[in-house]
C-alpha cells in the first residue's frame, strides 16, 4: 500500500511521443478525407471514400484542390475552395475531438487518476443517497463539518 503513494513515472523515450504523433498524422488526414467526402457530397457527387491504399498518397492532389484525387470514381468533384474549407473545418473538428477523447483517457487511466476512490455513481449505489447525506460530515468534513466557514 505505501508503495502506490510513491509516484513512479514512466520514463519518456520515444515510443509515446511517436505514438501521439502517427495518432494526430492519421487523424488528421481521415479528417482531411472527411471534408472532402462532404464537399463532393454538397457538390452533388455523393459520398466517396478512397480505397485504404490511396489515404496518404491522394493528400497532395487534395492540397492542390482536386477532389477527385484517390478516388475510383470520381463522378461530380467540388470547386477547390470549398474542398480547402470543408477540409480544413472537418480536419480541425476531428482534432479537437481526439484532443478531448485524450484528456479524458488520460484523467481516467493515466498516472495522475485518483486509486482506490469510489465515483459518485459507485458511492450512490453502495450506500445509498439518504446514507449518504446523513454522513456527509464524515464523509466530507471540508465542505460539511460542524465548524462554518
Amino acid at each position: 500500500m505505501q508503495q502506490d503513494r510513491l509516484k513512479n513515472p514512466h520514463p519518456w523515450t520515444y515510443e509515446i511521443p511517436l505514438a501521439i504523433a502517427v495518432t494526430l498524422v492519421l487523424v488528421a488526414v481521415l479528417g482531411v478525407h472527411t471534408g472532402r467526402a462532404v464537399a463532393n457530397l454538397l457538390a452533388g457527387g455523393g459520398w466517396g471514400w478512397p480505397p485504404a491504399t490511396e489515404l496518404f498518397s491522394s493528400i497532395p492532389g487534395l492540397w492542390h484542390g482536386d477532389a477527385g484525387a484517390g478516388l475510383t470514381n470520381p463522378g461530380v468533384v467540388a470547386e477547390p475552395g470549398p474542398l480547402r474549407a470543408w477540409a480544413l473545418s472537418t480536419t480541425a473538428l476531428t482534432l479537437v475531438h481526439a484532443l478531448i477523447l485524450a484528456v479524458v483517457v488520460y484523467r481516467r487511466w493515466g498516472p495522475g487518476r485518483l486509486r482506490g476512490m469510489a465515483s459518485r455513481t459507485e458511492a450512490a449505489s453502495l450506500l445509498g443517497r439518504p446514507r449518504l447525506r446523513k454522513h456527509r460530515a464524515v464523509i466530507r468534513p471540508d465542505l460539511f463539518g460542524r465548524d462554518p466557514r
